[in-house]
């Protein structure tokens, strides 16, 4: 491997001569070897973007000119296009500040627009105007917004069109309902589907309401968050640079010593991210459960065979989408945990724990767009229910009995219920038995039509 020499403030240092990042971004490099999950890229665009608003904001202004603030938007127009990934080697285990990040986009940026003829320095130009203490915390509520709306939402959306569809075709089937995993009274099968549509669509309306909070950016705060060395007027135009490129209404948060030491917006939006999670949770277990069997579970819905289930019993197939949909959920929790945990610990005028803040958030988004899209391609759009012994548990349920309760009071009713059980009849000949209720009166009363 050749090599080239780059300097900083404290010396010289060998870089990869094929690589485009700078001394600081080699220091880290070899400080750092923890771990191996780099910085996710959702954050490297996110500073592609801010970057370039800060060059433009910059030009504005009077601190660069319009010839280095469109070399410095060239080299993020690449960045986010992806061509230069690789040029993003840092691990989230660094200083917690992100400083490092910030200056491996600096560098990279400074030699992409000297390899196109314009010699700018990473701290000078590039970075002017900032600091990593509010650069960063802007790059991580610019990718957590950018994220939660142009991932996360849609795919929920697709998710929750699938189950409105299920719901729109069978909108009379009757079942048994089950509380406490017992059985309960009647309702429709669309109106448990619609219970599941609704776990989606609850969850995308707290998201929403987050992106408020998350579209408020520190930039402009610089070190402490007194705005040294950044033009007045200038977060502003950083902003409005920053809704022009990417659609979303990011604003400058009106406090910068609030926004450089606190998380509150990420853990509110994550808040929302693990309300998703619960209820697909939520939903996965009904739909395997609702699915076991096949013949000795309660099989009143049939699920999509993807593959073989088992490699010692033949023919076996398990409800593997609902694992995944499960195991992304536990792992989203567990995120959610690392993010509260972070945030309180803004000491003073910074937080120091932004890298492992993105990562957690990042790969939760991640994680729940592809989950959601896989539950619904391979198993909620497959969902056929077992109409057949839907019939034979909703006719075998003592709990019809609930109806019986306005003719023949809650004592009796309940003694109809315990008789049926201990001598293994149905419900009909226990109330038939009792003497309360002719033939005709059950049949016109025990209509679980009229009970949904």
């Amino acid at each position: 491997m050749n090599f080239r020499m780059e300097h900083d403030t404290m010396g010289t240092i060998a870089v990869p001569a094929e690589h485009y990042w700078g001394a600081q971004t080699q220091r880290s490099i070899e400080n750092f070897k923890i771990g191996g999950q780099r910085q996710p890229k959702e954050i490297i665009t996110a500073f592609a973007y801010l970057k370039e608003a800060c060059a433009r904001a910059n030009a504005e202004v009077g601190k660069l000119t319009a010839v280095q603030a469109d070399a410095i938007a060239a080299a993020c127009a690449e960045i986010r296009g992806g061509k230069r990934d690789e040029e993003f080697p840092l691990v989230v285990w660094q200083t917690g500040s992100g400083t490092q990040t910030n200056m491996n986009v600096n560098e990279v940026i400074a030699h992409l627009t000297a390899e196109a003829g314009v010699a700018l320095h990473p701290n000078d130009h590039v970075n002017a105007s900032q600091s990593s203490n509010d650069t960063f915390p802007s790059a991580l509520h610019i990718a957590a917004a950018l994220s939660v709306a142009g991932e996360v939402l849609p795919a929920a959306e697709r998710l929750e069109a699938a189950f409105a569809a299920l719901e729109a075709q069978y909108p009379d089937l009757i079942r048994i309902g089950r509380t406490h995993l017992q059985d309960a009274t009647p309702l429709k099968f669309a109106q448990e589907v619609s219970g599941w549509r609704e776990l989606i669509a609850a969850p995308c309306r707290m998201l929403r309401l987050a992106q408020t909070e998350l579209c408020k950016l520190a930039i402009g705060g610089t070190a402490v968050g007194t705005g040294l060395n950044a033009p007045k007027g200038y977060d502003e135009k950083v902003c409005g640079y920053l809704r022009q490129m990417t659609g979303l209404e990011f604003v400058p948060d009106a406090n910068k010593f609030h926004a450089l030491t606190s998380k509150d917006a990420l853990v509110f939006a994550h808040g929302a991210l693990k309300a998703l999670a619960a209820n697909l949770m939520k939903i996965a277990n009904d739909i395997r459960f609702e699915a076991s069997g096949p013949r000795c579970g309660m099989g009143e819905l049939y699920i999509p065979e993807n593959e073989p289930g088992s490699s010692i019993m033949p023919g076996k197939v398990n409800p593997t989408q609902c694992e995944a949909v499960t195991m992304v959920a536990v792992q989203v929790m567990g995120n959610d945990a690392a993010i509260g945990f972070a945030a309180s610990q803004g000491n003073f005028q910074l937080n120091v724990f932004l890298p492992v803040s993105a990562y957690n958030f990042q790969l939760s988004t991640r994680l729940l767009t592809d989950v959601m899209d896989s539950f619904r391609v391979h198993c909620v759009e497959g969902i056929v229910p077992n109409v057949e012994r839907m019939e034979y548990n909703l006719q075998n349920s003592l709990m019809l009995v609930t109806c019986l309760t306005p003719k023949i009071g809650y004592e009796a009713a309940a003694k109809c219920a315990k008789r049926a059980l201990e001598e293994g009849t149905t419900l009909k000949e226990a109330v038939l038995n009792s003497g309360l209720l002719t033939v005709e009166e059950y049949d016109e009363t025990v209509r679980p039509e009229k009970m949904v």
